[in-house]
């Protein structure tokens, strides 16, 4: 989709898996077809505002191909889009329908075999869009306001009768492949990375081949972090805007400086080091504020930002991960209007249980795992684990865990994987719509299960790991990453904090 323009979609998929990958909001029609039109949504009714996303979604996974007719008759799908963009020509009169712009998408899985060859009618719809210029001597000042894609699927295609049909410039618009598992990476692929860079949390939801590059897709907003100061640490973050990584703030330790921190990146502009220019903690970060309670290690407020010299280059194997209480996040969560940081909150953790994840380092770059926050109720029982932590030992655990935290570990309703040494200050995460919007921040833990740095290792009954909420650090992020008078991008918090 070409910046600052919108295209209208006329979607007709014959089979297909549906993707959420990219959030527009267009007028579209989705049917399916054989020889006879099975009609999912009708772009009409956009027209009454009688459309509903999850509507939709919903259709479309009720819908059952089942006995319906056999045959491929291509040209009444024509017929069907020429009809619809008749229609929406009268509601909207010449000069209205001159400034849409209309993309048609098929999926089928073979050529043509009844109500003869479409070209006529593509003719047509073309004649219609270019307002009545015959093919033979269109100039080619409105090329861009149609594009016709085809995407043949199987064994058995006939591309002499398809790729005629196609119809657009900038790129590829016909595109062959044997299973239908390879359509989401085709789909990635013709994706124009440059078009999508504002949008936090893209990633690749699959991974083609287990090496570096894969993971980086999967995960782009990975940053690693290791701390050469006098106690040297090594720590994960996250990429949060092009300008700024978001790790723990235990990383760090008094009289490091910006030159003691190393961040890497590889973001393909040379070495994967990136220069700090500054770092900032918390500033109600303080270990031993609790010594005389019973907590020798005090880890709330455990976060800190990390300022980069130069912004990294966004790209599929770059790209900041969403945070709570932006507008880029409530755009990821598809939140109209004036949303608010309670709704993205309810959207996020509405489970007793709520399914996150997190990195550890593992061959050849990184590996998930897999925990369940626990909330409400069972929060209470999770937070009472932290007594038996080293270092602990006041009798309320309240004490040492405070509301800032989020709780996982232990093996009741699920085993959750525990964070390893190497672990800290990693995002974690839940993925939604394949966008990934960070929730937490890993802190620290009860137990240390873990034989190295990093590692897939699952919890025991009573190891637990304690993780910073970061819907309870809005203030000290959007003092650091939203002042949109400093010489930064700075990221959109929403007005309403509610």
């Amino acid at each position: 989709m070409k910046k600052g323009r919108r295209k209208r979609w006329i979607c007709s998929p014959k089979t297909g898996k549906r993707d959420n990958k990219f959030y527009v909001s267009p007028n579209y029609e989705i049917v399916f077809f054989s020889s006879e039109i099975y009609r999912v949504v009708n772009i009409l009714d956009f027209f009454n505002a009688k459309v509903e996303l999850s509507k939709v979604i919903e259709d479309l996974e009720k819908f059952k191909i089942e006995n319906k007719h056999t045959g491929t008759d291509l040209n009444l799908v024509f017929k069907t889009f020429e009809n619809q963009m008749a229609f929406i020509k009268r509601q909207a009169g010449d000069e209205g329908f001159k400034a849409h712009r209309h993309a048609l998408i098929l999926f089928t899985d073979g050529a043509y075999n009844m109500g003869g060859s479409p070209e006529p009618t593509v003719a047509r719809i073309k004649n219609a869009v270019y307002m009545n210029h015959t093919v033979e001597n269109h100039v080619g000042t409105r090329d861009d306001f149609l594009d016709i894609y085809i995407f043949a699927i199987g064994s058995d295609i006939f591309d002499d009768d398809l790729q005629p049909l196609t119809v657009g410039t900038g790129g590829n618009h016909y595109f062959r492949m044997s299973k239908i598992v390879e359509l989401k990476e085709t789909f990635d692929l013709i994706i124009d990375e440059s078009e999508v860079v504002g949008m936090c949390g893209l990633h690749r939801d699959y991974e083609t081949t287990e090496d570096k590059e894969s993971k980086r897709k999967r995960y782009p907003w990975l940053a690693f972090i290791v701390n050469t100061g006098r106690k040297g640490k090594t720590c994960i973050g996250s990429l949060v805007s092009p300008d700024f990584v978001l790790t723990a703030a235990h990383c760090f330790t008094f009289g490091d400086l910006p030159a003691d921190i190393v961040v890497e990146i590889e973001d393909g502009l040379g070495s994967k080091v990136k220069t700090v220019k500054s770092f900032t903690l918390h500033p109600l970060y303080n270990i031993t504020a609790k010594v005389k309670e019973g907590v020798a290690e005090f880890y709330d407020y455990d976060l800190a930002i990390i300022r980069l010299e130069e912004p990294v280059r966004i790209s599929e194997f770059v790209r900041p991960i969403c945070i709570p209480c932006t507008q880029e996040t409530s755009d990821a969560l598809n939140l109209v209007g004036e949303s608010t940081c309670k709704q993205q909150e309810q959207v996020l953790l509405k489970s007793y249980r709520e399914q996150l994840g997190f990195l550890t380092r593992k061959h050849p770059l990184v590996a998930e795992k897999i925990v369940h926050a626990k909330l409400g109720e069972n929060r209470d029982l999770c937070i009472k684990k932290a007594l038996s932590a080293p270092g602990i030992t006041t009798k309320n655990e309240r004490v040492a865990v405070t509301d800032n935290f989020l709780c996982t570990g232990g093996r009741v309703g699920y085993r959750d994987h525990i964070a390893c040494t190497g672990d800290s200050g990693g995002a974690v995460f839940k993925n939604f719509n394949q966008r990934t919007i960070q929730i937490g921040v890993v802190s620290w833990g009860t137990q240390a299960l873990c034989s190295s740095t990093g590692g897939l290792v699952e919890s025991n009954d009573e190891s637990r790991d304690f993780h910073i909420n970061l819907f309870r650090m809005i203030d000290f992020l959007s003092q650091n990453l939203g002042d949109d008078s400093q010489d930064y991008t700075a990221l959109k918090f929403l007005k309403n904090g509610a």
